[in-house]
């Protein structure tokens, strides 16, 4: 297949040149004088020359453009690629419920069409220059291939001239020389002989006449041979001149410039697949409408959104979720509160008394008027203080001892689990209905010993309060003065009237859908993610509001903004809570976010980087080479369960993100090795201090290294 087929095959494939726009190289016309220098070289003896090099010349510069349509085809199609993945990826996310919907659901969808027909153009794209770059090198193949024969051929005839020419010229210096020695010889002439030179023969010494006639004969050889020498080279270079010579320039002629118009019709090509590709983007951003019903430009897709209606329907759609209405809320007062007062005139017993919290020992007597008791009640910040309900003498406010703590245990609801119940007719100690202090109300009767039981009853059964839990008490020493002072006085009762001593409860369990301290596996199982949502979001709040903060994740949070973003996470919140898009839900504070996120890998049950591999990383990066201490890495984290992989795949890119931004934010490898080092690792198994340098120094090779460990198609 000579160059000419080569060029006419990769017409015919593909769109027709008036289909693409193509149009013949122009020629400027040449001038007398230049096409009489081009017509003195090609029929020089350097013409075969010249035009192999300039043959070459085209064929390097078709095998450059090839390369150039290579590599420009495989970085379309790595966009291309890249592109629809991003477009499906996003499309199948946006169809969740975590996303809005409605018209921006809608528009994001239309949106992400028109950037996969883009895709599609680029795919389109790429596959044509790369059929350019296949078609140019088959081009270049045989215009070298060709150069190569007309090479041997064109070059040979002109050696071999050559080379006749040299001969030629030797002949005619021997047989001029021959011949001024017999002019010498016959004239008499000695003038160019040696002085004592004698001419010697087989047979003694010659005489001037035999010596003459010797190179007589001699000059006459000399001149036959130059004369055939000179009919040699006048008959090769003949037919050098008129036949192989003009051959071979016209063909290297041809080839060259078939090599060139079929590179620069590619080149047109180039230029009008380019043209193309923009105007297949420009529509599919853009159509031209020829009536209703036709796709929506990209301007279009957007203008559709209407983030009203979309809110709307948001919150209409909960509609069905609105509880009922319960009415307008009435304070209701407790009927035995509004009971008739009987106030005792006289002093009344210990023995009468039932003791009560934070009350004195059982040998003091208190003595009572008949005017209106007086009620201790507790100030806004837990300071005791007396109200008088009406004229007479005040009685002095229970104290507490000392060594009580402010949050002392409250019985504010129901009779308390070791107090006892006096006996009817007597007067006792009840707890206010409101606060934690205590309060003496009057003689009144008390239901009998079915009520009590019902009531212990409803008491077990109540959640624990602050006041009754078991592990809030002090071990320093009693704090309640019963537990110091035991009631043994006649009025005391024992424990056998069937109510426990004390009510005894559990410490409250973990949540039952817990995120911190619980392992990646049981979150990945449990939430069907790879990557915990916690990390997730306090990633996404970082990249979104922290890049430019300087000393992001160096920087403590706030600790009580942490605890209830833990909470959050923990009692499941609903999605709109736990959306770190909106900075509200973590208090506008990024430090906090991060502070979550180091606390979550902290409290694993086993670190991200595994207990198991510790001692792999440790002598890892303990490699002072960095290309064997990077693969070193790479071959542990390879070795790492799934979900750790994919969370320390996340947290790495993040990382790299932050780093990125290192000129704002401070936060270089080495600093977010420091910090994650520890966090990620988790403590050294042998307590060793040593370790630390080396922890920090496994994450800030990761991360100098992120891409090389892993790929960025998350």
């Amino acid at each position: 297949m000579s160059g000419g087929e080569a060029v006419k095959a990769s017409e015919n494939e593909g769109p027709s040149n008036a289909n693409l726009g193509l149009t013949s190289p122009t020629t400027a016309p040449a001038t007398a004088e230049t096409t009489q220098q081009v017509k003195d070289v090609l029929e020089s003896e350097i013409g075969v020359s010249v035009m192999l090099n300039r043959l070459k010349q085209s064929i390097a510069s078709a095998k450059e453009f090839a390369l150039f349509l290579k590599e420009r085809a495989r970085l379309e199609d790595d966009h291309a690629n890249k592109l629809r993945k991003v477009c499906r990826s996003s499309q199948d996310n946006i169809q969740r419920p975590e996303y809005r919907g409605g018209s921006f659901s809608r528009a994001f969808t239309g949106m992400l069409e028109i950037h996969e027909r883009m895709a599609d153009n680029e795919q389109q794209f790429a596959s044509s220059l790369h059929q350019m770059h296949e078609d140019l090198l088959e081009l270049a193949a045989i215009a070298e291939k060709s150069r190569k024969g007309w090479k041997q051929s064109g070059l040979a005839a002109e050696q071999k001239v050559a080379q006749l020419e040299e001969a030629m010229r030797k002949s005619k210096a021997k047989y001029d020389s021959l011949v001024e020695e017999y002019d010498r010889a016959r004239t008499g002439d000695t003038s160019g002989q040696l002085k004592g030179a004698k001419m010697f023969g087989f047979k003694g010494p010659k005489s001037a006449a035999q010596h003459e006639e010797d190179l007589l004969r001699k000059a006459q050889a000399a001149d036959q041979d130059y004369m055939v020498k000179v009919q040699a080279v006048q008959t090769e270079r003949g037919e050098l001149l008129s036949k192989t010579r003009p051959e071979t320039v016209r063909a290297l002629q041809d080839i060259v410039k078939e090599c060139d118009a079929g590179l620069a019709m590619q080149i047109q090509k180039f230029a009008s697949f380019n043209e193309k590709l923009l105007l297949s983007n420009g529509i599919s951003i853009s159509p031209l409408k020829k009536g209703p019903g036709e796709m929506r430009s990209l301007r279009e897709c957007v203008a559709a959104i209407d983030n009203d209606k979309d809110l709307n329907e948001y919150l209409s759609s909960h509609h069905s979720k609105v509880l009922p209405k319960t009415g307008e809320i009435k304070y209701e007062r407790n009927p035995i509160l509004d009971a008739p007062h009987r106030v005792p005139t006289g002093p009344i017993n210990a023995s009468q008394q039932a003791p009560a919290l934070g009350s004195v020992p059982n040998n003091s007597r208190t003595a009572f008027t008949n005017a209106p008791l007086p009620v201790q009640d507790e100030g806004p910040m837990g300071h005791a203080h007396n109200q008088s309900m009406g004229p007479g003498p005040m009685m002095p406010a229970i104290q507490r001892p000392s060594s009580q703590p402010s949050h002392e245990r409250s019985h504010s609801h129901g009779i308390v689990a070791n107090q006892n119940i006096p006996p009817q007719g007597q007067q006792y100690m009840a707890p206010h209905p409101h606060r934690g202090s205590m309060m003496l109300l009057p003689q009144t009767k008390l239901p009998g010993p079915k009520f009590i039981a019902s009531l212990h009853s409803t008491v077990s059964q109540r959640p624990p309060q602050l006041g009754t839990l078991a592990f809030q008490a002090p071990e320093a020493g009693p704090s309640n003065p019963l537990q110091q002072h035991p009631v043994n006085g006649p009025g005391y009762h024992s424990p056998s009237n069937g109510l426990p001593q004390r009510a005894s409860y559990s410490p409250p369990a973990m949540p039952a859908r817990a995120v911190f301290g619980v392992s990646l596996m049981t979150l990945y199982e449990r939430d069907n993610s790879p990557v915990p949502m916690v990390v997730c979001q306090c990633m996404q709040a970082v990249e979104l509001f922290g890049l430019s903060v300087e000393g992001i994740y160096r920087l403590s949070g706030t600790v009580s903004h942490i605890n209830k973003l833990k909470n959050m996470f923990d009692n499941d919140s609903s999605p709109s809570s736990i959306d770190f898009r909106n900075p509200e839900n973590f208090f506008h504070d990024v430090n906090s976010v991060a502070g979550l996120l180091k606390q979550f890998f902290r409290e694993l049950p086993d670190p991200l980087l595994t207990r198991e591999h510790y001692p792999a990383f440790i002598e890892a990066a303990k490699n002072d080479d960095p290309v064997i201490r990077r693969d070193s890495l790479h071959a542990i984290i390879n070795s790492l369960p799934d979900t750790n992989y994919a969370t320390l795949r996340s947290l790495a890119l993040h990382l790299y993100r932050v780093m990125e931004n290192s000129s704002v934010n401070r936060m270089i490898s080495q600093n977010l090795g420091i910090v994650f080092g520890p966090t990620l690792l988790g403590p050294s198994p042998g307590s060793n201090i040593a370790d630390a340098g080396w922890q920090a120094r496994v994450v800030d090779t990761i991360l100098q290294n992120v891409y090389s460990i892993f790929d960025d198609d998350g």
